[in-house]
C-alpha cells in the first residue's frame, strides 16, 4: 500500500487565509471570567446606583436576587448565572462604561 505524499500547500492555505480564527478556549474563559467579575461589581452597587445602569430586566432581577442572597454557595451560583446572562448581552462594554462612570465622580471627590 502506497502512502500519498503530504501536501504542504494545503497547510499553507490554512495558515494564510483571511478567515479569523475563533478565540482559544483559554481566551473564552478569560472573557467569561471578566464578565462574571463585571456582574459581581453590579451586585455590590446600592439599589439607587443599580437603577442608573441600563440593564436587561432578566439581568437586573438576577442581580437583585444575588444582593438578597446571603448563603455563600447560593450566592456563588447566582454570580455564575449573572455571568452567563452577561455573555448573552450584545454590548457588555456599555455596562462597563456606565459602572466606570458611576465610580469616576467618587474617585475625583476623594482625590481632592
Amino acid at each position: 500500500m502506497m502512502e500519498e505524499p503530504f501536501d504542504d500547500d494545503l497547510d499553507d492555505d490554512l495558515d494564510n487565509s483571511d478567515t479569523p480564527r475563533p478565540p482559544s478556549k483559554s481566551q473564552r474563559k478569560r472573557d467569561a471570567t471578566a464578565l462574571q467579575d463585571l456582574g459581581a461589581r453590579l451586585v455590590e452597587l446600592s439599589a439607587t446606583r443599580l437603577n442608573q445602569i441600563p440593564l436587561p430586566d432578566e439581568l437586573l432581577a438576577a442581580v437583585r436576587m444575588a444582593q438578597a442572597t446571603t448563603q455563600r454557595g447560593a450566592r456563588k451560583r447566582q454570580l455564575q448565572y449573572i455571568g452567563k446572562l452577561m455573555r448573552r448581552i450584545e454590548d457588555p462594554e456599555a455596562i462597563r462604561q456606565a459602572l466606570d462612570g458611576l465610580s469616576a465622580p467618587a474617585r475625583s471627590r476623594h482625590s481632592n
